[in-house]
Parts: structure tokens; C-alpha cells; sequence
């Protein structure tokens, strides 16, 4: 006697795949969400019939809270946020990520209590299917923010004291180690830091980086001047050193914003750089190449940055679980050194 044989349950990732869509494009069409063009939710339409594709009633009723939109969190204050093209090139990269998964972007500054009120009250609505978070301070509320949402969230950078599940970072102590070999190996024996912000994993990590170097070539680190990753913090950071230590040969100094403020100090001391003075910045920013003269530097990916981390969270929104990451660096070098 013939014996049927149950059919396999087709899965959604069998229909977004034959559409040529995300996983979260072929759930919205499903559950007939906005923010989807008519030519994907078309093709999701005829794939469904092309398989007998029947979605999966729990599934179907958890997709319905989707809301297709994905919210980046900057812990920070607005004003030095919109100046710094750091955080424009991660919006570049994020958006461009987020469009391949049919999400729209929420920008969500957290610079005053008003504003972390304001991220507090989307993520308890879940007013975004997921959340990526930068910026963060030591003790930032936005951190148990996140985790009592209890919805998908990538950090940019890892906070100080806490180790997430999702993250996408750079190699920031590798990094700054790499800067301060450099300066070593120029003949540079007076080897200062310009940190950034020390209550910031990327200010500690990037300090201890720089005391490795030191340290494993036999020369004492100096003590560390901390800066807020603005240019006048590091113009203000750079007269502080000279005061301090006026026999000072070479700088690394935590980001490009802060070196050129060195560079400007310097200059108005009458060092020059490189000559008497050699200087290495992070980030590979474009004041890095338009700076007098142009600065030598450490890259990082920062565009890969927002579009990996927004990568991260369309993976989480479709249910999948995806490893952290670290992006690489390299050293550019210029006429600072």
C-alpha cells in the first residue's frame, strides 16, 4: 500500500531567494507593510504562487510588528555630531545597506535628557525593528535602554564595561599601536598621547595601543592629555604638552579632528612639524589630507563601519545570528612624519 509522503513546509527564505529579495522584504509583502516597491512586492507575489508557498500563522503574526524602519543611536552632543564628518560617512555607509533590505533609517541623537527620553519611548513601542547604537559613554542609560527593549540592537564600538552580543568595531588598539611604532621607528624617543574621551572604549582602547608601543620598545609612555575628539580640544590638549613636556618629539593623537589641532598649535609655537615635532592622527578623515601639512594617519573603514553594522541588524531582523566584527586598519603615511 503506497504510504504519503508529508510535504516539506517551505520556508520564506525559499521565496525571498527566488524574488531575489531579503528575507524582510519577502515578510513585509506577506504581511502587506508599507516601504516596498511594487516591483519587489510583485515579484515576492509571484514567487508565493510559483511554490505554494503557505506562511507559517506564528511566524506571519510576529512579522505584523514589523514596522520597516531601523533607528541609529548617537549618545553625544548634536552640535559636534553634525560638525564631524566621522559619523556622515557612517550614515553614508548604514543607509546604502539598509536600502539593499528595504529598511528605512531613523537618525536618534541622545545629546540631552530630552533626547534619551524621547529614544527611551521608541524602543519600549518598538517603534523600529532594530536599533544600532555609537557614541557611548561610560554608564550610558542607553545601554540598559537597549537591553530592556528587547529587540535587535548592534553597537558600533563596544561601550566601556560591557560586552554586547552584536558589535562591529575597528581594530582601535591595534591601530594606534601600529601609529606609535611608526613614530618609534622615525627616531622619535618623546612619544606623547592626545586621547580622546578617557569614560569611551575607542579613547581607552586607542590609549593603550600607543602604551604597548611604548612599553615593548623600552621607552617610557607620558602621561596621557585628553581631549574630546574636537579640533580645539586638541589645539588646547597640544599647548597643555608643550607646557608639560617642552622636550616633546612626536604625537599621536587620537583622531584626525585632534591632530590638526595640534598641527595648529604647533605651528603658532614656532615647532616644526616634522622636523622637531612628528605627528600621527586616526581615521583618515579628509582634514587629514587638506591639513598643512598633510597628516599622516591611521585609516579606518568608517563608510564599512555603518554599512556593516547595519548588515549586522537586517541579519538579526530576519531572525538569523550573526557574529561579531572587526574591521582592520592601516597606517597612511603623509608629511607629518
Amino acid at each position: 500500500m503506497a504510504v504519503d509522503v508529508p510535504r516539506r513546509q517551505l520556508t520564506l527564505d525559499e521565496v525571498a531567494e527566488l524574488a531575489g529579495v531579503s528575507r524582510s522584504v519577502a515578510s513585509r509583502v506577506l504581511n502587506d507593510a508599507p516601504h516596498v516597491s511594487r516591483a519587489k512586492r510583485e515579484a515576492v507575489q509571484r514567487a508565493v504562487q510559483e511554490l505554494g508557498y503557505v506562511p507559517n500563522p506564528t511566524a506571519r503574526a510576529l512579522a505584523t510588528r514589523q514596522t520597516g524602519a531601523a533607528a541609529l543611536i548617537i549618545s553625544g552632543e548634536s552640535p559636534s555630531i553634525f560638525a564631524d564628518p566621522f559619523f556622515a560617512q557612517v550614515i553614508v555607509g548604514a543607509t546604502s545597506a539598509l536600502e539593499e533590505a528595504d529598511l528605512h533609517l531613523m537618525l536618534c541623537l541622545a545629546a540631552s535628557d530630552r533626547g534619551r527620553k524621547r529614544v527611551e519611548q521608541l524602543l519600549r513601542s518598538k517603534g523600529a525593528d532594530g536599533v544600532m547604537l555609537m557614541a557611548l559613554r561610560e554608564g550610558d542609560p542607553l545601554v540598559k535602554m537597549a537591553e530592556d527593549a528587547e529587540m535587535p540592537a548592534v553597537f558600533g564600538g563596544r561601550p566601556v564595561g560591557f560586552n554586547p552580543r552584536w558589535y562591529v568595531d575597528v581594530d582601535n588598539v591595534g591601530g594606534a599601536r601600529e601609529a606609535t611604532e611608526h613614530l618609534i621607528a622615525v627616531g622619535r624617543t618623546r612619544v606623547a598621547a592626545i586621547c580622546g574621551r578617557l569614560d569611551t572604549e575607542v579613547g581607552r582602547a586607542r590609549h593603550r595601543g600607543y602604551r604597548d608601543a611604548m612599553l615593548a620598545a623600552g621607552l617610557p609612555p607620558l602621561p596621557p592629555v585628553e581631549g574630546d575628539f574636537t579640533e580645539p580640544s586638541g589645539a588646547a590638549a597640544m599647548a597643555a604638552l608643550l607646557e608639560r613636556e617642552p622636550g616633546v618629539d612626536g604625537i599621536f593623537a587620537a583622531n584626525d579632528n585632534m591632530a590638526a589641532g595640534a598641527l595648529r598649535t604647533l605651528r603658532q609655537a614656532g615647532r616644526r612639524v616634522p622636523a622637531d615635532v612628528a605627528v600621527v592622527g586616526f581615521d583618515d578623515l579628509v582634514v587629514a589630507q587638506i591639513a598643512d601639512p598633510p597628516l599622516t594617519t591611521v585609516h579606518q573603514p568608517i563608510e564599512a563601519l555603518g554599512r556593516e553594522m547595519a548588515r549586522m541588524l537586517a541579519a538579526l531582523i530576519d531572525g538569523r545570528d550573526p557574529t561579531p566584527l572587526i574591521l582592520p586598519t592601516r597606517l597612511v603615511t603623509r608629511s607629518t612624519t
